[in-house]
């Protein structure tokens, strides 16, 4: 849905500017008019900007200066202005602060003009900001969304250093076999052409060998082909949706992916709830930064039977896809009337299992990844000794 920045007057004859979503401008119109705005102006932000996600080491910079520069006694417009002026930031980060400063400065809140950047920030920092913009805590709100991204940021760098050495092993394994049955497989050729029966084994390593030699170029192209069809099978809803449910399913390493995906739910959810944002929405925002799209569907009904009165405990207890401790410490923090309070001690026990999680998930891949590269080459040194060792014993026999 498009969404507009409008420009409306009120029964006083007031200017008025904000933003909202809307089918068409008609649409806009009718909306402005059940809130006694006259609509004067109207654009569409969503055809104008060309805006992409800033990532979470943006944010927590972003949201770290903004409450560090307010807790000082600056004014937003101002801090907004020295953020944009920040040498260290990007191009891309520089034009969104000055979009940002600059509808500020038209009177606009900081929440509003940052949901004006489509796709830009997340719905978890608009709505916190916004809660904050209520209750007048803002310095503080961006301080503990600083935190809140600044460990989403922390996690990612864990897991992307984590998963460099599987992945040089995985280019290594491809490299070797490419330069076996490329290279030294073929120099074999003519010793094995002087013999009468070959194992098994060497037909297949031949066989596999004389079509690398004469098809590279395929083999290359398939390659490409078969990478951008399973790219784009995976952006389908059915097909994220399937893969999802088989990953947290999988024998040990499900169990470390549901620790993995209840830290992250975990501290958003605490740090919604903690900024005085009703818990179905928190629900809704929360769901939506897991990362697993089978347990992001199971929050409709979670947020049905929480909106029918059910505990959140209960309803969370549900969710295939979350550790049980997730459901125990929800339940005594609503016993003891101190949820946010332990949802911050659950968030933070969950994140240092979550690192705990990454660290045996490598642990598991690095030698089954060894393994796997062993039997390869094993395989390829068995077809090559073996008829060499059987022409030697014919030979001797004579």
């Amino acid at each position: 849905m498009p969404n507009y920045k409008y420009k409306a007057q009120d029964k006083e004859g007031n200017i008025v500017v904000g933003f909202m979503p809307a089918g068409d401008e008609q649409d806009l119109h009718e909306h402005l008019k059940k809130k006694d705005l006259m609509l004067v102006d109207a654009k569409d932000m969503t055809k104008t900007a060309n805006y992409k996600p800033l990532k979470a080491k943006a944010l927590a910079e972003f949201s770290r200066q903004i409450g560090t520069l307010m807790r000082a006694g600056i004014p937003l417009v101002r801090a907004l202005q020295m953020l944009s002026e920040d040498e260290a930031i990007t191009p891309y980060e520089r034009k969104v602060y000055k979009d940002v400063t600059r509808e500020v400065m038209q009177g606009v809140p900081l929440s509003t003009a940052m949901s004006s950047m489509v796709g830009v920030f997340p719905q978890l920092i608009i709505n916190m900001f916004k809660a904050a913009e209520s209750s007048g805590g803002l310095d503080a709100t961006a301080l503990r969304v600083s935190a809140q991204y600044t460990k989403e940021d922390h996690l990612n760098a864990k897991i992307k250093s984590s998963m460099t050495y599987p992945k040089i092993l995985a280019v290594l394994i491809v490299i070797v076999v490419a330069i076996i049955f490329g290279f030294v497989m073929p120099m074999f050729n003519t010793l094995f052409e002087q013999m009468k029966t070959l194992p098994l084994p060497t037909r297949i390593m031949l066989a596999i060998s004389d079509f690398v030699v004469k098809y590279w170029y395929a083999l290359i192209i398939g390659a490409v082909v078969l990478w951008l069809i399973m790219y784009f099978m995976k952006k389908l809803p059915a097909v994220r949706y399937a893969l999802d449910m088989i990953q947290i399913h999988l024998p040990k390493l499900g169990k470390l992916f549901k620790v993995i995906y209840t830290a992250r739910f975990a501290r958003t959810l605490s740090s919604l709830y903690s900024s005085g944002i009703p818990i179905i929405t928190c629900l809704d925002i929360a769901s939506k930064t897991i990362g697993n799209l089978y347990i992001e569907k199971q929050f409709k009904q979670v947020i049905a039977d929480t909106t029918a009165g059910e505990q959140l405990s209960t309803a969370l207890g549900k969710v295939d896809g979350f550790v049980r401790k997730l459901e125990s410490s929800v339940r005594v923090g609503e016993e003891a009337g101190s949820l946010d309070t332990m949802l911050d001690s659950i968030a933070d026990d969950m994140e240092f299992e979550s690192e705990r999680a990454i660290g045996q998930m490598v642990s598991y891949i690095e030698p089954l990844m060894i393994v796997v590269m062993a039997i390869i080459v094993g395989f390829i040194v068995i077809s090559v000794i073996v008829p060499i060792y059987q022409s030697y014993q014919q030979i001797g026999s004579l």
